[in-house]
């Protein structure tokens, strides 16, 4: 007779993202009461929905919109605020960093690694300094608030060269990221102008720089170029194949000789695996990936699954032409893998056999601001408003809960007929300044 199990097994999730989230979601639903725990651990008590921070850092969404509280849509699941250190399966073990300090470890019959990558850095000087990144909901509230503070203090000044200097803005990194901020924090700085006296659009100085020769590479050349030219049209400067030199006290110089005064310089060049995988005993890649089966397993490692930005799971849409590609590190995969990741743990759980990971992709679409855009869905390549609509519609389709997708339907609809909000909130960032000035006179 089998021997019948004293408890649940206990599944734990590191990261809370799109992957670690989806993948709770899905397991709540299909887990049978009392076949399995499961316990969700992220830094954040929120999941970001990234793909929406060019908009909400831009005024066409709510911050608060695009992030889902766990613990308000896992309630299945125990959430742990905090961050994994370290993971070592041969003891089936996670240590974590408490919000509170204390470290505790978290013992687990299934792991699933689901951390989320973070921004790739270069050693270019003056970069950690004044360098601004755009991954969270906090950065994306930061960027919003700065943009337009220049924009306030630009209009109080006198002095010729600190208002160029505060009127330059610069991005770094001609990826999706990149262009949909570039282009969102561009339209909503020019909508902005109409209420400050004396600034004007060509005062300001947008510009990007991308190392290669080309931006957007998941779309197609030829759409690539027609970006590039919506936004020169706009007054943007990009310099392609072009690399920064250095960018020390916001002085920036350009590998082409390009030397100019900025106040605010975003980084959105690329992104790299979480180091944290270096602290784990689990199998990784060349580029610091944990090595995966087709169906998201571990390889070597029974009961140990991984997806997402940090997994290196083969491509089976590309193999054929390419054996060692992996799938790319996009929310287009990430939320399917994590779909197909629940199931195939409630399968092994119960005995089946998990499926393969398949997903041809599909296309990009991009927003460049209100009514602008380009797609490249199913080898179609679509511009202006059409693209614009079909990139809103892509991601409040895959924008997790009735009650975000409504609430950013909501915004998008009284941005329709109010316009954008132009409001900085630069306080937030100093939120005892005041109290301090008022305690000292």
């Amino acid at each position: 007779m089998a021997a019948v199990k004293s408890q649940p097994t206990r599944i734990v999730i590191v990261g809370g993202g799109y992957v670690g989230m989806y993948t709770a979601l899905g397991l709540q639903k299909k887990l049978r009461s009392g076949e399995a725990s499961v316990t969700v651990i992220d830094p954040q008590p929120h999941m970001t929905y990234q793909p929406f921070l060019p908009e909400a850092a831009a005024g066409s969404i709510e911050p608060r919109h695009v992030v889902v509280p766990l613990r308000k849509v896992l309630k299945r699941c125990h959430v742990v605020t905090g961050r994994a250190t370290k993971i070592e399966h041969a003891r089936k073990a996670v240590t974590v960093e408490l919000a509170d300090g204390h470290v505790a470890e978290y013992e687990y019959d299934v792991l699933v690694s689901a951390l989320g990558a973070i921004s790739r850095t270069l050693p270019i000087p003056g970069l950690p300094e004044v360098g601004i990144g755009m991954k969270t909901i906090g950065e994306a509230i930061y960027l919003r608030n700065h943009v337009l503070s220049r924009l306030d203090q630009a209009a109080s000044t006198v002095d010729p060269e600190l208002r160029r200097r505060l009127l330059s803005f610069v991005v770094i990194g001609g990826g999706f990221a990149g262009i949909e901020t570039l282009a969102e924090l561009e339209d909503m700085a020019r909508y902005a102008l109409r209420y400050y006296e004396g600034l004007k659009q060509e005062d300001m100085n947008w510009v990007l720089v991308e190392a290669t020769n080309r931006i957007m590479p998941e779309v197609s050349a030829r759409l690539g170029v027609y970006t590039v030219e919506q936004l020169e049209k706009r007054g943007i400067k990009c310099y392609l194949d072009t690399r920064v030199k250095s960018m020390e006290g916001g002085h920036v110089v350009l590998d082409d000789g390009t030397e100019f005064d900025s106040d605010t310089i975003i980084w959105t060049a690329g992104m790299k695996a979480n180091p944290m995988l270096r602290n784990t005993d689990l199998p990784l890649d060349p580029r610091g990936r944990v090595q995966c089966t087709a169906a998201m397993q571990v390889v070597g490692l029974p009961g140990v699954w991984a997806a997402g930005d940090c997994s290196a799971v083969p491509d089976l849409s590309r193999t054929e032409e390419d054996p060692t590609a992996t799938c790319v590190p996009n929310a287009q995969h990430a939320i399917r893998q994590s779909k197909l990741l629940a199931k195939n743990i409630v399968a092994s759980l119960r005995g089946k056999e998990p499926k393969d990971y398949f997903h041809k992709y599909l296309g990009s679409v991009a927003g460049l601001g209100l009514y602008k855009g380009v797609a490249d869905v199913f080898g179609l390549r679509f511009k202006g408003v059409v693209a614009w609509f079909m990139h809103r519609s892509y991601h409040v389709m895959f924008m997790p809960t009735v009650n975000r997708k409504f609430r950013v339907f909501v915004d998008w609809t009284q941005a329709l007929f109010s316009g954008r909000e132009v409001v900085a909130l630069g306080q937030i960032h100093e939120p005892k300044a005041e109290f301090d000035r008022a305690t000292k006179s």
